[in-house]
């Protein structure tokens, strides 16, 4: 009989597959949204169509307009009240054929789901976070910030960044008690987590991950999530 067991190594490659991925599908969805708007589209209005967070939307559109597939001009405000410039973007060459690579996410996430399925759920979500926890290392480090320590407060926000510009809607906010939550109203693993809970595992510790580089040690637990029922993930944080 075949041994299907997973280690550690097999499991964490396939992870950081879906993570180096991150925001892939939702930007395809907001290039195809483009296409069909002839008179072009902005930030606030791409945000609108998503539901996501305006930063998470630039960013997006910023991906787009360095790869080629837009391009950019700048709107000059309508009324009696002067403001700044906004920015259009249309896509570069209509009359280009789309070339996105539609399959590989969700063959990726194909894999992920398989390899979850052999695992019992405690072992699943421990690799998971632990694999969350070096991509969130990795992620920290690249920032160039091994000089100095940041504030709790200044390494929060730079996570909060990090997490925008990888496909979360997230922002960081203080909960009755005190105590600091990073809360995220968008996945960039799209329905996978409805279907496999262990995922959120890997937020967590992408947050512990960044926060070990750019503060110190820290607990994180996530408190709330959407496979739960609830309306919004939270990652509370505990130092």
């Amino acid at each position: 009989m075949r041994n299907t067991s997973l280690d550690h190594t097999e499991f964490a490659s396939i992870v950081a597959a879906i993570t180096g991925a991150f925001g892939d599908p939702t930007r395809r969805e907001i290039y195809l949204h483009i296409r069909e708007c002839g008179e072009g589209t902005n930030a606030s209005q791409i945000a609108e169509e998503f539901s996501l967070h305006p930063n998470v939307a630039r960013h997006h559109l910023d991906k787009l307009l360095s790869g080629g597939y837009l391009e950019v001009s700048l709107q000059k405000s309508t009324g009696s009240t002067a403001g700044r410039p906004s920015k259009t973007y249309k896509i570069s060459n209509p009359n280009q054929p789309l070339n996105l690579d539609v399959r590989r996410d969700s063959i990726l996430i194909s894999l992920l789901a398989r390899t979850l399925s052999l695992l019992p759920t405690e072992e699943a979500e421990k690799l998971a976070e632990e694999v969350g926890a070096e991509v969130g290392r990795s992620m920290a480090e690249s920032l160039g910030t091994k000089e100095t320590q940041r504030s709790f407060r200044s390494a929060t926000d730079a996570i909060v960044d990090a997490l925008i510009s990888h496909g979360f809607s997230a922002r960081a906010e203080l909960s009755e008690k005190g105590e600091l939550r990073i809360l995220s109203e968008h996945c960039p693993f799209g329905s996978m987590p409805i279907e496999h809970p262990v995922i959120c595992a890997v937020d967590q510790g992408l947050v512990r991950g960044m926060l070990s580089v750019l503060y110190g040690d820290a607990e994180t637990s996530l408190t709330s999530s959407l496979p739960k029922g609830n309306k919004v993930c939270v990652t509370q944080v505990s130092i």
